[in-house]
């Protein structure tokens, strides 16, 4: 699925809807170059999910939990990780296979440890469209309705 952003209120409200529809035990894998609107989408997938606590990235804390939502979600931002034995160390894998919401930002980072199945996101900047456009595809196992 392509959906198409020409602001940043259609990536949050598209993340919003994604969220409202996500399950227990998914694990959503974001991907973009800096300032494509990753943290944006992030905004709008927790108030999806019911979240009203400020999301900001968790660059420096690698994964922040937010649980007042109808699920729990882990919002993790691995961009810092040099070895994706180091996500062992964080104890990932009680965040991947719990029962929570799991949101990945540079997850191709620690490819290996992403389960089969993970909804994966690429936003991607078209400067020819606009300052502000994005173009937001979603692949993966979970049929999407937004």
């Amino acid at each position: 699925m392509i959906k198409e952003s020409f602001q940043e209120k259609d990536t949050f409200e598209f993340a919003r809807q994604l969220g409202e529809q996500a399950s227990p035990g998914e694990i959503y894998c974001l991907e973009g170059d800096l300032g494509t609107g990753k943290t944006v989408f992030a905004k709008g997938f927790a108030a999806g999910l019911g979240i009203r606590e400020p999301v900001t990235s968790p660059t420096f804390n690698i994964v922040k939990e937010y649980e007042e939502g109808r699920l729990p979600l882990y919002h993790f931002d691995v961009y810092r990780i040099a070895d994706p034995d180091e996500m062992y160390a964080i104890g990932y894998e009680d965040y991947f296979f719990g029962q929570g919401v799991c949101l990945v930002e540079w997850s191709s980072l620690i490819r290996e440890l992403i389960p089969e199945g993970a909804v994966q996101i690429l936003l991607e900047k078209d400067p020819e469209k606009g300052f502000d456009y994005r173009r937001i595809t979603v692949t993966g196992t979970k049929e999407v309705k937004a």
